[in-house]
């Protein structure tokens, strides 16, 4: 069976007060609608609620092992920042790749394109509850750094807010561009390994850059989470310096625009298997 690849189509009328509050009454039946069928699925429940933790708990016992002196950093700090890095990657993208791939194969994408609805709301509508539920996630940790782990206040909260929210549409778009390459929800499994590892180990989720030597950590800063975390972990701890919150922001940006590219480009609506 040939499967073709169809560009994302902007198909939005112009916008206008009526046409703002249809996009808004389309978006938020397609977030509940997609929220029935995550809260219906134990599986990916049990991923978004329950795996962050159990990582935060392996994150801060590789801390305790690891030298963070020279960094400014507790592990206290370094443990929560990292848990929002763990959040965004594994409820938002492991959960969104599925997701997308899921409905994709059951033709619910091609008939919801059939409507008025447009390409583009489909993909935000789809991702409402992971990025909601992310959302909720990263607030509860900032909360329980204040109150059960004595962190101050976040430092800069502009630059963490800035840093949770270029996070959760950078983490959306690559899960759609990840769903391009991916056949079943079974396979998704492994396409997102890459992504998931990459980040894990060299992005600063498990141990901060600032313990890595200097060429190798510059490397890193390269990699599609690494500049969010260096947003994330100076708007709450600081510590950072000026140039490397600007190499951050334009590495996250660029990362951004590249999902969106590849989305616009490559995503797939009709079925692959």
């Amino acid at each position: 069976m040939t499967t073709t690849t169809t560009p994302v189509r902007d198909r939005t009328p112009a916008a206008s007060p009526t046409g703002a509050a249809a996009v808004a009454r389309r978006l938020t039946a397609l977030g509940r609608a997609e929220l029935l069928l995550l809260l219906r699925n134990r599986t990916a429940i049990a991923v978004a609620l329950l795996l962050p933790l159990v990582m935060i708990f392996a994150i801060r016992s590789s801390l305790e092992q690891v030298d963070l002196g020279g960094t400014g950093m507790t592990v206290a700090g370094a443990t929560l920042t990292g848990g929002i890095g763990m959040v965004l990657v594994q409820v938002v993208y492991m959960n969104l790749v599925s997701a997308y791939v899921a409905r994709r194969e059951e033709l619910v994408l091609k008939r919801l394109r059939t409507g008025e609805i447009s390409d583009r709301e489909i993909l935000i509508g789809t991702a409402l509850p992971s990025v909601a539920l992310a959302l909720a996630q990263c607030v509860l940790l900032v909360a329980a750094g204040a109150i059960a782990f004595d962190l101050s206040a976040p430092h800069r909260p502009d630059l963490l807010v800035a840093g949770l929210v270029l996070g959760l549409v950078l983490m959306s778009a690559l899960a759609a561009a990840t769903a391009v390459i991916t056949r079943t929800v079974q396979t998704s499994q492994l396409t997102t390994l890459p992504l998931y590892f990459v980040s894990l180990f060299g992005s600063g989720l498990f141990v901060p850059l600032a313990v890595f030597p200097d060429r190798l950590a510059s490397v890193l800063e390269l990699l599609p989470m690494t500049g969010v975390m260096t947003l994330v972990r100076h708007g709450w701890l600081g510590g950072v310096e000026s140039g490397d919150l600007f190499t951050a922001a334009v590495t996250a940006l660029a990362w951004t625009a590249f999902g969106v590219f590849a989305v616009r480009r490559w995503f797939r609506w009709d079925p692959r298997g």
